[in-house]
C-alpha cells in the first residue's frame, strides 16, 4: 500500500485529545485560547505505515510484557547506516522511555551529588533540570552568536570551565536545540579531544539527528575509536516520526563497563520493559517510513524558508538565527527594545501565542523566543502575523 499521510497542509484537530500542546494551556498558566508553538512535537499525522501497524497490533488485544528481537535492531541499524553512515552493534543498544530519562540516568551513573556537569546554553531546558534535580552543579560554556548569524563554541572557555570546575560529564546537544547548529567534524573533534584530555564523559543528545538540512550531521562517537569508548549517544524516532508519546529512545553505549553502569542505574529506577506499541511504531517507522520522512523534511524546510522571508519583510527588528538542524526557529527580539518580560506578556496575552521564552534556556537566551514550525503552513502564517501585530 502507498503512503497515505502526505498532506501536511491538513489541519488535524488536536483539541480534546489530551494533547499537551493544546489541552493544558490554563493548567500551565496560559490563556485557554492561545495558539501553541512551544513543545517540540509536530502537528502532522505520522506515517500511515506506522498507523496501520499500530492498529494491527491493537487488534491482537493482549498487551503483556513485550520485548523485541533482531528485526528491531536491524531496522535501526539500517536507518543509521543509510542516513548517518554509522554502523552500530547489537550489544551497544539500551532502550529507555525517553532521551531526557537517559540523560538523568547517565548523570546518576557517572557523577556524584555536588559534581559539575557541563552544558552549552542557551540549550534545551531539561538539561538544566535533570542536573539540578539530581543535586549536581550546572556549568555552562555559553555559545557565542557570531556576526554571520550562527552560534559557535568558545573552546578556550570550554576547556577552562572543565578544569576550573572539575567537570566529569558533558551533555552535548547535536544538532543543537534551540540555536539550530549542526556541529562540524572539526568542532566535534575539538570537543572530543578536550573531553578525553580531562577525563570527561560525553553524553550526546542526537534526538534531532534526522533534521539536518545541509546533510552533514555526524554521530559524535563515529569520529574516533577513543570517542566511541568515551561516549553515550542518545537517539529516538520521536522527533523524526512524531512519536513522542510512545516513550521510546535508543541509547548506544559501546564501552561495556559504561553500559553496565548505565543499565544498573536503570534497574535501580525500577524501569524494565517498554510499551509494545512504542516498539512496534519504532521498528515500522525505520523500516517503512522513508517516503513520509522525505516529504515531511521537504515541507518543514519550506516552512523555514517561508518564515525567514516573512520575518525579513515584516519584522525588521527581529532576527531569525540561521538554522541548520531541528524544526525549531530561534528568534532574536533584542533589537526591538522591548523588555524581556513585556515581550512575553505581549506574545501570550496580546498575540495569544504560546512560544518558548528564551529565558528558560538560560541567561544567554533572554530576549529570544523559540517557535516550532512543524505545522501546516497556514498555522505558521497566522502565528507570524500575530507576532507582527504586537511589534
Amino acid at each position: 500500500m502507498p503512503e497515505k499521510n502526505l498532506n501536511f497542509d491538513e489541519i488535524i484537530a488536536r483539541k480534546g485529545t489530551d494533547c499537551l500542546k493544546y489541552d493544558f494551556a490554563s493548567r500551565r498558566g496560559m490563556p485557554e485560547d492561545v495558539l501553541p508553538f512551544w513543545v517540540a512535537d509536530m502537528d502532522f499525522k505520522t506515517s500511515s505505515y506506522v498507523e496501520d501497524a499500530l492498529i494491527e497490533r491493537v487488534k491482537h488485544g493482549i498487551f503483556g510484557y513485550s520485548e523485541v528481537g533482531e528485526p528491531y535492531f536491524k531496522a535501526i541499524a539500517n536507518w543509521m547506516k543509510i542516513h548517518h553512515n554509522w554502523e552500530i552493534k547489537r550489544e551497544w543498544l539500551v532502550k529507555t522511555p525517553g532521551v531526557v530519562y537517559a540523560l538523568a540516568m547517565a548523570i546518576k551513573a557517572f557523577t556524584n551529588e555536588g559534581d559539575s556537569v557541563l552544558i552549552q546554553q542557551p540549550v534545551y531546558y531539561p538539561f538544566s533540570e535533570v542536573i539540578e534535580d539530581n543535586k549536581r552543579k550546572i556549568v555552562s560554556n555559553d555559545l557565542v552568536l557570531g556576526e554571520d548569524n550562527k552560534y559557535y563554541i568558545d573552546f578556550v572557555d570550554f576547556e577552562g570551565k572543565i578544569i576550573q570546575n572539575k567537570v566529569k560529564l558533558f551533555l552535548l546537544c547535536s544538532p543543537h536545540n534551540p540555536v539550530g547548529r549542526v556541529w562540524t567534524k572539526e568542532e566535534l573533534i575539538k570537543i572530543g579531544d578536550i573531553c578525553l584530555k580531562h577525563g570527561v564523559l560525553v553524553v550526546s543528545d542526537e534526538i534531532h539527528n534526522d533534521f539536518d538540512y545541509e546533510k552533514r550531521h555526524i554521530v559524535f562517537s563515529s569520529l574516533k575509536k577513543e570517542f566511541e569508548e568515551n561516549s553515550i549517544v542518545c537517539t529516538s524516532p520521536s522527533k523524526t516520526f512524531n512519536l513522542a508519546s510512545m516513550l521510546i529512545s535508543n541509547i548506544f553505549i559501546p564501552d561495556r563497563k559504561k553500559r553496565h553502569l548505565f543499565r544498573k542505574q536503570i534497574d535501580a529506577s525500577g524501569m524494565s520493559q517498554l510499551s509494545v506499541l512504542g516498539l512496534v511504531a519504532t521498528q515500522t517507522a525505520y523500516e517503512k517510513g522513508e517516503e513520509w520522512y522525505d516529504a515531511m523534511i521537504s515541507y518543514v524546510k519550506e516552512n523555514i524558508s517561508f518564515a525567514k522571508e516573512y520575518i525579513k519583510k515584516n519584522m525588521p527588528n527581529v532576527k531569525m538565527i540561521d538554522i541548520e538542524g531541528t524544526y525549531l526557529l530561534w528568534l532574536d527580539f533584542r533589537e526591538t527594545g522591548i523588555d524581556v518580560d513585556e515581550l512575553d506578556r505581549r506574545i501570550i496575552y496580546d498575540a495569544k501565542l504560546w512560544l518558548d521564552s528564551g529565558k528558560i534556556f538560560g541567561k544567554s537566551g533572554e530576549g529570544f523566543q523559540r517557535i516550532n514550525v512543524a505545522c501546516p503552513r497556514c498555522l505558521l502564517e497566522e502565528a507570524l502575523k500575530r507576532l507582527k501585530q504586537i511589534l
